[in-house]
């Protein structure tokens, strides 16, 4: 985790971004939704920006039947309809297409004719070489394997894995070890597009590099942690792979659980990757297990049904799938974890499709003043609250009382000290995927989850999934467009709180 943010000039006013050397990117499934939406997007902004060398190739691979024109001009396509609002020059559009290129192949058959391919990475074997598998998990071990068989893997050749590895530590186990056959560990990045996000990187700044947050951030100072992961779209077209996952398995066991380390860790000696991720091993560790025995009390499940979004009416989400399903598309969680930074102060996690409004955000709400030297004693003081907004406008914010300006008594005011980065920083910042792609081309593993990392979490979640079977929770219905079941605020309500929805900040 040496590179936390983007280089800054000595100003400090704009990104200053360093050339990365030659390399040759492999993307498998170039075809696909990852590759068009997000992939080829951050390399041409990187490219545009002049951080790729115009010897680095970008090779697409998939079973679809394209050629280097053909997949250049779907690229540019997809581009233009995912980026609406960004010009694109075609002048260097023309420049970056010449360095993307195309091979038909169905990479998980081991019969699979790999000539192609090994005829465009020849003579290449001193440049860094990298494997994207945006493919679904269950093909990693195989496509490794095949790697190693058609003889791609060169030394120091780098494969990058996307969430989620399994459905359940079996099935992480079996894909680790699948990969790990043939790459070593720290070839092996495991990629969560959150922990390339410029405020959760600037977590561990905040935390540990100002004298005001470090000596309260515990349970004597924190009275609660909130994470709250909305999304406002439905399952949509994604709805049969989702229901396959879910929302504990597709956004708790990584994404929310990336944000929970992220606030709870302990201080590391350094920032080296593996000084970081072993204080995130320790937390997972140290999460209280959720056992059918308290998994109605600490959890929520929850399904979107029919309702409203951006004032049109919307479908339910069996609906959507065409069947009946009790695949939940919310959960809310209580999560405690048992050390003497946080006991007695527990973190709710919360994520859910159909949402009232899209929003990723981190609340530490401060536990009340002992004592309210204003107001007319009547009337409930706001706590003080730290939100670190990640999406969609990333930014932070301290929420304090002060006192409404003007003659006739004190009357208080909850307001906010805003750290907009949009703002402050007026330049165009690289996004997550731009970030972590550079930082794989550098070898830099500290944005990325350790092996351990991703088995802690799956056998955490693994507890909920037994409970919740043995249980027979139920998965309690939703109006799409609000912010999920009842339930939900039933679970804070048992402990005398509620979720923060962001009124008056």
């Amino acid at each position: 985790m040496s590179r936390l943010t983007s280089d800054k000039d000595e100003s400090g006013s704009s990104p200053q971004l360093i050339p990365v050397t030659a390399f040759d990117l492999v993307v498998f499934g170039a075809a696909g939704d990852l590759s068009l939406r997000k992939l080829i997007p951050s390399l041409f902004h990187r490219w545009r920006d002049n951080q790729i060398p115009s010897e680095s190739k970008i090779i697409g691979v998939s079973r679809t039947k394209l050629d280097d024109e053909g997949f250049r001009a779907l690229a540019l396509a997809s581009f233009k309809k995912f980026h609406p609002s960004e010009e694109v020059d075609a002048g260097e559009w023309k420049a970056f297409a010449s360095q993307l290129f195309y091979t038909q192949i169905d990479a998980a058959d081991a019969a699979a004719d790999w000539f192609g391919l090994t005829d465009r990475l020849a003579g290449c074997e001193a440049k860094q070489r990298i494997f994207y598998l945006a493919l679904p998990p269950g093909l990693y071990g195989a496509v490794s394997a095949n790697l190693a068989k058609a003889g791609l893997k060169s030394k120091g050749a780098r494969i990058v894995l996307e969430k989620p590895i399994g459905r359940d530590l079996a099935s992480a186990t079996e894909i680790n070890e699948a990969v790990g056959a043939v790459f070593d560990e720290d070839a092996i990045f495991r990629i969560d597009h959150y922990l390339g996000k410029e405020t959760v990187q600037n977590l561990i700044v905040l935390r540990f590099m100002n004298s005001l947050f470090d000596p309260v951030w515990n349970a004597n100072a924190i009275d609660h942690v909130e994470i709250t992961v909305a999304e406002s779209i439905g399952a949509g077209g994604r709805a049969s792979y989702y229901d396959t996952a879910g929302a504990l398995r597709d956004m708790v066991q990584n994404h929310m659980l990336q944000l929970l380390c992220l606030v709870a860790m302990e201080p590391p000696l350094d920032l080296e990757p593996d000084t970081v991720r072993d204080e995130k091993i320790k937390v997972l560790r140290a999460l209280r297990p959720i056992t059918a025995e308290n998994a109605r009390q600490a959890t929520v499940r929850g399904q979107y049904g029919e309702g409203a979004a951006d004032g049109e009416a919307v479908p339910g989400y069996n609906d959507e799938l065409g069947a009946n399903s009790d695949t939940e598309t919310f959960v809310a969680i209580k999560a405690n974890i048992d050390n003497w930074r946080w006991k007695g102060a527990p973190f709710y996690l919360r994520t859910g499709k159909r949402m009232k409004n899209r929003r990723s955000e981190i609340i530490i709400q401060f536990k009340e003043v002992a004592h309210a030297l204003a107001g007319n004693g009547t009337e409930e003081l706001a706590p003080t609250r730290l939100v670190i907004r990640l999406q969609p406008d990333e930014g932070v914010r301290l929420l304090l009382v002060t006192k409404d300006p003007g003659p006739g008594g004190m009357r208080l005011r909850y307001v906010p000290l805003n750290l907009s980065y949009a703002d402050a920083f007026s330049a165009r910042y690289p996004d997550a995927y731009e970030r972590l792609l550079m930082a794989v081309v550098r070898g830099d593993l500290g944005l990325f989850m350790r092996r351990d990392e991703v088995e802690a979490a799956w056998r955490w979640v693994d507890s909920i999934l037994a409970a919740w079977q043995t249980d027979k929770i139920p998965a309690h219905q939703y109006a799409a467009g609000t912010d999920g079941p009842v339930q939900s605020a039933m679970l804070m309500d048992r402990d005398g709180r509620e979720w923060f929805d962001g009124a008056g900040s």
